[in-house]
């Protein structure tokens, strides 16, 4: 470890979120920065917002599609650019794995080789787990991302979710929600656990607080119920029992739990009233074997069955929920399925990294309503790899 890199983790130990951006700049004018500046993405992952500190210099907010920063957040790259006629920027990822959390710019006074770039990333890599754990305990990164006020239904949705994207060699999941400050409904959850890789998306009848009430409750069944081992039918069961046990007689949820192992391709899953899942398979729109759906979760009258496939490397499998195949434009046209399988099979075929496919499909969503959402819209995209896939820049 670099003498930076065990400074930095040093100084960690007792350190204040509010100081992280300062510390970050003082321990990267070691490595040659004059200038160090983090952002991180808003949570509709439209915009960069630069987190302030003492003598952190201004800057203003970033718009991702449209900047050399947001090029670095888009493709995972490292982006140089002139900074003036004797200095260079730089542009790096904030990743935790393969989550995006925002980017660093580092001003230097000269173009960096290889090796000073490698210790540069190293630098970055720590920057990023520097956040998500100063995030387990401050509001300070919570508040930066809002560029709007959270409703309460939402808060509690994004304090339920998972991180947004995760993966590993063998097994990329990533998801979705809309509308980013007042989603209601709408949750997923995942997990891996060996190897088996457990996947629930759901969508909770009504909107607002009530239906984040009931979808705190599904999700917070399903995990007491994967953790304790039970197989995917007795899963539903117990979040059917929780639903029903808790709330009135009109109140359900529709749910797709589904369960892949990751060694062979199995995956099995369960259709509770939801839409049903997609595998796009290169240029392809390949549907699974039509699994009859059960009841809404809270509506069960027995234990629901369960349907099985299985997926090629390289598959990527799809769920979601209605708010986006019915997402309507303005002169009525659906989003339909057939839009969604076209957009994720497009954006494999230019390389797109799975995490990038989502923010974009969800960005496409809004603009074919017009930037006026009807409903609450999530998608979780799980692609199986076959652990040879290009790795990560960073």
């Amino acid at each position: 470890m670099t003498e930076p890199l065990r400074s930095l983790l040093h100084a960690s130990h007792l350190l204040a979120p509010d100081d992280l951006a300062a510390t970050v700049a003082v321990h990267a004018r070691v490595l040659g920065a004059r200038e160090t500046v983090l952002y991180l993405a808003d949570y509709e992952q439209a915009t960069l917002l630069p987190l302030p500190g003492a003598g952190v210099p201004e800057r203003r907010e970033l718009p991702i599609e449209s900047t050399l920063a947001g090029r670095a957040f888009r493709r995972l790259e490292v982006v140089d650019s002139a900074a003036g006629a004797k200095s260079h920027r730089l542009w790096m990822p904030l990743l935790d794995g393969v989550e995006r959390l925002g980017v660093a710019e580092l001003v230097l006074p000269q173009a960096r080789t290889g090796e000073e770039q490698d210790e540069l990333r190293a630098f970055v890599s720590l920057v990023a787990e520097l956040v998500v754990v100063s995030d387990a305990y401050s509001d300070v990164f919570s508040r930066l991302r809002r560029r709007k006020t959270l409703s309460l239904a939402a808060e509690m949705q994004w304090e339920l979710l998972p991180p947004i994207s995760f993966g590993t060699d063998r097994v990329l999941v990533t998801g979705g929600l809309e509308p980013a400050y007042d989603v209601g409904g709408d949750s997923f959850d995942y997990a891996l656990n060996g190897s088996l890789m457990d996947l629930l998306v759901i969508d909770s009848v009504g909107h607002g607080l009530p239906a984040a009430v009931l979808a705190s409750v599904a999700v917070s069944a399903y995990r007491h119920a994967r953790r304790n081992l039970l197989d995917l039918p007795d899963i539903a069961v117990e979040i059917d029992a929780a639903i029903a046990g808790h709330f009135g007689a009109s109140q359900f949820a529709t749910a797709v739990l589904a369960r892949l192992d990751i060694d062979t391709g199995r995956l099995r899953w369960i259709n509770a009233g939801h839409p049903e899942p997609l595998i796009v398979r290169g240029p392809s729109l390949v549907r699974p074997p039509h699994c009859p759906p059960s009841r809404p979760l809270g509506l069960h009258e027995g234990k629901p069955a369960w349907c099985e496939t299985r997926l090629e490397p390289g598959d990527r499998l799809v769920l979601y929920t209605d708010g986006i195949t019915e997402a309507r434009s303005p002169q009525g046209e659906f989003f339909g399925e057939q839009r969604l399988a076209d957009f994720i099979s497009a954006a494999a075929a230019a390389g797109d990294p799975a995490p990038e496919t989502v923010r974009r499909l969800m960005r496409h969503v809004l603009t074919h309503q017009a930037g006026q959402l009807q409903d609450d819209a999530s998608v979780v995209v799980l692609e199986w790899r076959t652990g040879t896939e290009r790795q990560l820049p960073l």
